[in-house]
């Protein structure tokens, strides 16, 4: 792959060429320091934008238009990024030497018209596809609690610090939906145009002068923007004693979810050797969660844990029976123990380096994660491709050992199954 990156000042284009894929992949991100009352608001937006627009006044003219571009297929979301919240707006193009001459650029022209020319009339949204859209967004939030391990994950995050971005659901409040209507809605978008950081990606078999090209044609933008303030949430100090919170809930299983700190890390260690910890504490059938906890004691169906570097947290989690919550919670606190001994092989340490490596080799066969991935390494200074390999290559027993003893558990979040 090759990968430059143009910085005009109101944003940035970062250009991937592969010719690994038949399509171009588009992203443009705006993303803004996250406020928790905005997050309903930013997901009501971005879901208007794609309901209609100036030109294609119904939900029906998109779709025709996007089938007549060779089915240039759009989605739009927004997610968290430690003290930021992203909105996405990505199209996936179908490459003119599998279409015809131009459809790249009367792609990059229908993506422009969703972003730039919204279905606006007296600085207001339409009603009609406001109603729509919120109305859509009551029944999701409204249905929450049946994803219940994404529940139970948010329940956790509340607990383990209500007034952190930690805590904030980005499915949004239904207390905020009320207060949405067409008129601040407009204003919100006109914010978020003029003011957030954004960058443009585009991946794909692409010609560097002639992306460029297209691109500063269709985003035209002027406003100079730079970063407020850190990616990073606050470091915390973990709990003396861990918290542990209980929900009772009308099914079988119950969902256990246990949130560790993770805290004093060098910028080494954050991105080194704590993912080979993770490997090794709870990633995949070798990890020693799976082995200990459900393999050889059989006291949940499922484990595994997870890290997010932005907030310095690692998630564990499990679907248990009631009766083996604690059994679990235990049985997983003594594994973390027996790594902070170093109880853990050469082998193990080797196997987790194998499965990163796969991981690095998989990531670049997906037009998203190659995007999430020069995402990451442009706003965190992350390395690149290679340089990774080499040095997780080289990470020893010690160093994870180091990282391991500053990895605690905190809280705990149990939605309780009470049916037999």
């Amino acid at each position: 792959m090759e990968y430059i990156v143009k910085n005009f000042g109101s944003y940035k284009l970062h250009m991937i060429k592969t010719k690994k894929f038949r399509t171009i992949k588009v992203r443009v991100s705006f993303r803004n320091q996250i406020k928790k009352d905005e997050i309903t608001m930013r997901n009501i937006l971005v879901n208007v934008l794609t309901y209609s627009s100036k030109n294609y006044q119904t939900k029906k003219d998109l779709i025709i238009e996007s089938q007549n571009l060779y089915d240039a297929s759009l989605y739009i979301g927004n997610s968290r990024y430690g003290n930021y919240i992203n909105t996405d707006i990505n199209m996936t193009i179908l490459h003119d030497k599998y279409s015809e001459d131009g459809n790249y650029k009367k792609s990059l022209s229908f993506l422009k018209e969703i972003i730039y020319n919204p279905n606006v009339s007296n600085n207001k949204f339409t009603e009609d596809a406001l109603n729509v859209v919120k109305k859509n967004a009551l029944t999701s939030l409204e249905g929450l609690k049946e994803d219940t391990m994404y529940y139970s994950i948010i329940k956790l995050y509340e607990v383990m610090d209500e007034n952190s971005p930690l805590s904030y659901r980005m499915c949004g409040y239904k207390e905020d939906l009320d207060k949405i209507n067409t008129s601040n809605l407009y204003s919100y978008y006109k914010n978020m145009i003029n003011k957030d950081l954004m960058d443009i990606f585009v991946v794909g078999d692409i010609d560097f002068d002639q992306t460029e090209e297209l691109i500063r044609e269709n985003f035209e933008l002027k406003t100079f923007k730079k970063k407020r303030i850190s990616y990073y949430l606050d470091e915390v100090k973990p709990r003396s004693k861990r918290l542990l919170a209980k929900e009772k809930d009308d099914n079988s299983q119950s969902k256990l979810v246990m949130g560790c700190r993770v805290f004093g890390l060098s910028s080494y260690e954050r991105n080194y050797p704590l993912t080979l910890y993770n490997i090794i504490l709870g990633v995949g059938s070798d990890s020693k969660l799976f082995q200990e906890v459900r393999e050889a004691n059989s006291l949940c169906y499922a484990i595994s844990s997870v890290i997010n570097k932005l907030d310095n947290t690692l998630i564990i989690r499990a679907g248990v029976d009631k009766s083996n919550v604690r059994k679990t919670i235990d049985l997983s606190n003594t594994q973390m123990t027996l790594m902070k001994k170093g109880k853990f092989s050469e082998e193990d340490i080797d196997k987790a380096k194998e499965f990163y490596s796969t991981s690095l080799d998989s990531m670049v066969e997906s037009q998203d994660n190659i995007i999430d991935f020069y995402f990451m390494m442009d706003i965190l200074g992350l390395d690149d491709l290679e340089t990774r390999r080499k040095k997780m290559q080289e990470v020893t027993k010690s160093e994870i050992i180091k990282v391991a003893k500053k990895v605690k558990m905190d809280t705990i979040y149990c939605l309780e199954g009470v049916k037999e």
